[in-house]
């Protein structure tokens, strides 16, 4: 069988996977998508800051309009039951001038309205639904092999298939990875109270409990627990774990109604030490895994996709160079490792028993909770990242001695 030409070919079916496709598709490139048919998808992701603005370019916001929820506060609980506990903290987006922090959506209805708009570049998107077999690499060209041998060749790479990613194994890039004695159950769910577009999260000692609105009378959860209670609960009736909710929430959306299915996760993360290399770059899961804390996992996936394509766009004449390569591990790095430390370290200091842990903990909270300006810099660095704490740096500086402007 001879083998099919493309510029681009994105190796993967999730979100990150779809999106880059779509993206390439719409700035003009020749692109083919590879993936498995996969299951649906019950979980749902907090849109924020620039994966909002990369949506609505693509497209794709108009017709989330009615399955996405605003999210407008959020709110921290500490629930550890603990001597030394932290306060509570709320964060409003009206705080920092913004309609709302972000969008909660569930992932099927992304996925569907990604692959819906992608239908629109259907002469220069191909969809291929099988699994990779097997990967080629060399300096010029990626060659890509399906289950039924159908051959492909591109300029450019794009490893969006996962935490145990077929391209970034051809590449040969090194992983560290690590586990938590933790699982997340994942699940939606109906309540009698409104939830007036307000997420909150609570922080107890065996990791957060966290709830985040969806249209209507309903939420979403993500809730980590310990092996051994994951799999008590999600063998209660759903009565009963629809009354276990309510009790965690303290009932302050009242009665619950948890929906059909329950998922679980084991908690883990993963160092990836080379994003891009031999005509492939990394995205999404890929690139970084996290445990489900702080909607971060597909917020940075698709800033990698974005930056990923202002890279080829920069490099248009060879996509998948040398040049472009290392333009983009280079863009994508310094977030890529901040964000990854600061979810592990938030993590663990949830799980730890030793008092100066929880202490300081305690103390950075309380902080929170009483100093306005530290609050508003980190609610901006949330939601645009690298904005908030170098803008309040900013203006530290321009009140040092020969730091204001004359005049």
């Amino acid at each position: 069988m001879n083998p099919s030409r493309h510029e681009i070919c994105v190796v993967g079916g999730g979100l990150a996977g779809a999106s880059a496709a779509l993206a390439f598709a719409q700035a003009g490139f020749d692109t083919v998508q590879i993936a498995a048919p996969s299951r649906t998808d019950g979980r749902s992701t907090a849109l924020i800051g620039p994966s909002i603005r990369f949506l609505e370019r693509l497209g794709v916001l108009p017709a989330l309009e009615g399955r996405a929820q605003p999210m407008f506060a959020m709110r921290l609980v500490d629930d550890t039951g603990r001597l030394l506990r932290a306060a509570t903290v709320e964060f409003r987006a009206a705080e920092i001038g913004l309609p709302y922090f972000g969008l909660n959506v569930l992932n099927a209805d992304l996925l569907e309205t990604l692959r819906v708009q992608g239908d629109v570049y259907s002469d220069r998107l191909l969809r291929i639904d099988e699994p990779v077999v097997s990967v080629d690499l060399d300096k010029d060209h990626a060659t890509v092999v399906t289950e039924s041998g159908r051959s492909i060749v591109c300029r450019l790479l794009v490893g969006s298939d996962g935490r145990n990613s077929v391209v970034r194994t051809a590449m040969q890039a090194p992983v560290r990875a690590w586990s938590y004695p933790q699982v997340a159950l994942v699940l939606n769910f109906g309540h009698q109270k409104g939830h007036d577009g307000v997420s909150t999260e609570f922080h107890t000692v065996t990791g957060p409990f966290t709830q985040v609105p969806l249209p209507g009378h309903r939420s979403s959860l993500v809730w980590v627990e310990t092996p051994e209670n994951a799999d008590r609960l999600k063998a209660l009736p759903t009565e009963r774990l629809s009354e276990e909710v309510e009790r965690r929430l303290h009932s302050i959306l009242g009665a619950v109604t948890v929906e059909d299915p329950v998922q679980s996760f084991p908690l883990s993360g993963a160092s990836v030490g080379r994003l891009a290399a031999r005509r492939c770059a990394l995205v999404g899961e890929a690139a970084h895994v996290f445990p489900p804390i702080g909607a971060q996992g597909l917020n940075l996936g698709l800033r990698d996709v974005e930056a990923l394509l202002a890279c080829a766009m920069e490099h248009r004449d060879d996509p998948g160079g040398a040049g472009m390569l290392a333009a983009y591990e280079a863009r994508r790095r310094t977030d890529v490792a901040t964000r990854t430390a600061a979810v592990d370290l938030l993590n663990r200091s949830l799980l730890t028993g030793f008092l100066p842990v929880q202490a300081l903990r305690a103390v950075g909270l309380g902080t929170l909770a009483a100093v306005p300006a530290l609050r508003h810099a980190l609610m901006r660095e949330g939601v645009e990242p690298g904005a908030g704490f170098a803008g309040a740096l900013g203006r530290v500086r321009t009140l040092l001695p020969g730091q204001r402007a004359s005049g």
